[in-house]
């Protein structure tokens, strides 16, 4: 076990938005980008790293420092923000390549990719004996909410830590304190769950109606403010009537979301038959060559199957 670090008195505890911090942000893809790019806009001194380094370069334009290794990245940080693909890749990052180990210490390691809440309450522990704190902090809302700063955090981690990091969320959105570790991956799976589900429900729904002869198009008008009214019914049915499923978020990520809730149904000893029936789906749309798509594409997988292409 690692001797644990102790803490500098003078460590900041907390910051604001007004004041700049040394902020490293790990994984710069469709996600990481735009949250980066808004760090750098509000003045904080932003430090990024990518597997592939040619994604995090145009932050350099914007004042950001890019660095060839994830521990030259987080050294001296105040906050070490996570956004890479899955739990194995965030345990490998963080203590594999001996990025927790170079994070000077009392820094606050926010992991804001979408990871099962096992996973995050292991790292949360490690980091603890290494004097680090940990905050499972995932989004929804999309490239979109990246972009404008409109995000949904659920974050999950000790209260002291949330409210040293809600400067930091300001920056992106609404953060939301919903438990202990572990809980933010719990809150967004929660939220997967419904995304995954609810897509599913408008692309049958709106295929049935045009297979009988109705207006697709306006069967969505039509329903729009009545009680099947949903965020998904207007963005993602929208993208449905108009076959446009070019990726915000995809059906590959959408299929790694739900196959966690199952996995983590499993340990909890949850049944949870309609999940694992979108689950089987996806995974068929994924098979079927749409894993690339947006995940509103379950549309084309569902329209297949009635011969509705």
């Amino acid at each position: 076990m690692m001797a644990k670090k102790t803490a500098a008195k003078d460590a900041p505890m907390t910051t604001t938005t007004t004041t700049p911090v040394r902020i490293a942000v790990l994984g710069i893809g469709m996600m990481g980008l735009p949250m980066a790019r808004r760090l750098c806009a509000a003045g904080h001194e932003v430090h990024a790293w990518n597997r592939t380094r040619a994604k995090a370069d145009p932050l350099a334009s914007l004042g950001a420092t890019v660095h060839d290794t994830p521990t030259e990245t987080v050294r001296n940080a105040d906050f070490v923000i996570s956004l890479l693909e899955s739990g194995p890749v965030v345990d490998q990052v963080l203590f594999g390549l001996g990025t927790a180990q170079a994070m000077r210490a009392g820094a606050l390691f926010i992991d804001m990719a979408s990871i099962q809440p096992r996973e995050a309450r292991d790292h949360a522990a490690r980091l603890d004996e290494m004097g680090l704190a940990h905050l499972d902090a995932p989004v929804s809302g999309g490239t979109v909410g990246a972009e404008n700063g409109t995000l949904a955090i659920m974050a999950g981690g000790r209260a002291q830590d949330f409210a040293r990091a809600q400067p930091i969320f300001a920056n992106f959105g609404r953060a939301t304190h919903v438990g202990p570790h572990g809980a933010g991956q719990l809150a967004k799976l929660a939220n997967q769950m419904i995304v995954g589900i609810t897509i599913g429900a408008v692309a049958e729904a709106l295929l049935f109606a045009a297979k009988g002869g109705a207006d697709m198009a306006k069967v969505r008008e039509a329903i729009s403010g009545g009680f099947a009214d949903s965020r998904i019914l207007q963005l993602h049915g929208q993208r449905m009537v108009d076959r446009d499923f070019a990726p915000r978020g995809r059906m590959t990520v959408q299929l790694k979301d739900l196959d966690n809730a199952l996995v983590t149904a499993q340990e909890i000893g949850f049944d949870a038959p309609i999940t694992t029936l979108f689950e089987a789906l996806y995974k068929d749309g994924v098979e079927h060559g749409l894993g690339q798509l947006d995940h509103s594409g379950l549309f084309v997988e569902l329209a297949s199957r009635n011969a509705m292409q």
